[in-house]
């Protein structure tokens, strides 16, 4: 199963609960013909891609019906186990890299997310209207930023798990409101010493 996540989030059902464990051997058999996910971090997985992905959950909860957009997605993170916990939630998942893609829609398909859709498209060509865009150590925040409000894209949010020390990057994008949580505060694992969510706020 999914001891860590279960450990964090001992409130997601244990239906979910047997839907994120079937993600890592499909990332596993996947990752044997597509280098997806790097070797160290398959061996880490549940940490590393389930746990983290979820984390955004400490911050924010979508509400039925919202409209999700997660950027630069890669093989499906932290897409895939937030369409597994909301399922009542649409996310559109977009990577400029088509064999990720190829995984998403599969690892999806074999889960029966009827709540995921994943596209092979740059963020600056995706046109609609979206409740939250998240990311995860995709850009720095200001490219972030220019996505949500320079683009098609209409969002009045953005928050994305990144790491390291963040100063900088907070100032470069200081016009508009802000706040990052140390993950470190939630669960104290090495893993999440430098590990950061940033929330953004494009409208009051």
């Amino acid at each position: 199963m999914v001891p860590l996540v279960k450990q964090y989030f001992p409130e997601i059902s244990e239906d979910k609960l047997h839907k994120l464990s079937r993600l890592q051997p499909l990332y596993e058999e996947w990752n044997a013909k597509i280098n997806v996910i790097s070797r160290k971090d398959i061996d880490q997985f549940e940490e590393r891609h389930l746990l983290h992905s979820l984390c955004l959950t400490y911050y924010w909860q979508p509400k039925s019906g919202d409209k999700i957009l997660d950027i630069g997605t890669g093989g499906g993170f932290p897409g895939i186990p937030l369409a597994i916990l909301y399922p009542d939630v649409e996310f559109l998942l977009i990577d400029s890299i088509a064999k990720k893609i190829k995984v998403v829609n599969q690892v999806a398909q074999k889960l029966g997310l009827e709540n995921v859709k994943a596209t092979q498209e740059r963020a600056e060509n995706i046109k609609g209207s979206f409740d939250m865009v998240i990311s995860r150590a995709v850009a720095r925040l200001n490219v972030l930023t220019r996505y949500c409000v320079q683009s098609k894209i209409k969002t009045a949010e953005l928050i994305c798990l990144k790491g390291g020390d963040l100063r900088e990057e907070q100032q470069e994008i200081d016009q508009y409101p802000s706040v990052i949580y140390s993950l470190d505060q939630k669960i104290p694992r090495e893993f999440f010493e430098t590990k950061k969510v940033v929330r953004v706020y494009f409208k009051s």
